[in-house]
């Protein structure tokens, strides 16, 4: 029972990050707000910078949310008859890879943005 409980605990990341990612490409926030989105000083410039934010962050996100959900289980699939203390421990290195994760993603749209708008937000 404790493995699918943390089995079920390791795909909650990869999965939001795979919804949100669909939502973030298919239908992001048609204005710039404080509340929802991809919110960073650069992508709130303007709206291209907010568009291509959420494009570029959704199209990642989509991709590692999808990769995450395959090698999280994968990961965890060895330690099926492993006692309770070592599918905790597994489960908590999974967890902290995928976090680790996320806040790179957020390094690559940014390097993005930078690739592709100046510091004022105007297409380069």
């Amino acid at each position: 029972m404790f493995y699918i409980t943390m089995l079920i605990c390791n795909l909650l990341v990869p999965v939001i990050m795979l919804v949100a990612g669909i939502v973030m490409y298919k239908k992001p926030p048609k204005n710039i707000n404080g509340l929802m989105g991809y919110r960073t000083k650069r992508s709130m410039k303007n709206q291209d910078t907010w568009a291509f934010a959420h494009k570029c962050c959704g199209k990642l996100w989509t991709i590692i949310g999808a990769v995450m959900l395959v090698t999280s289980v994968l990961a965890q699939l060895p330690f099926i008859k492993s006692d309770d203390d070592t599918i905790g421990m597994i489960s908590a290195i999974i967890e902290t890879v995928q976090i680790v994760i996320i806040f790179c993603s957020i390094f690559f749209v940014e390097k993005a943005l930078k690739n592709n708008f100046d510091d004022n937000g105007n297409k380069k």
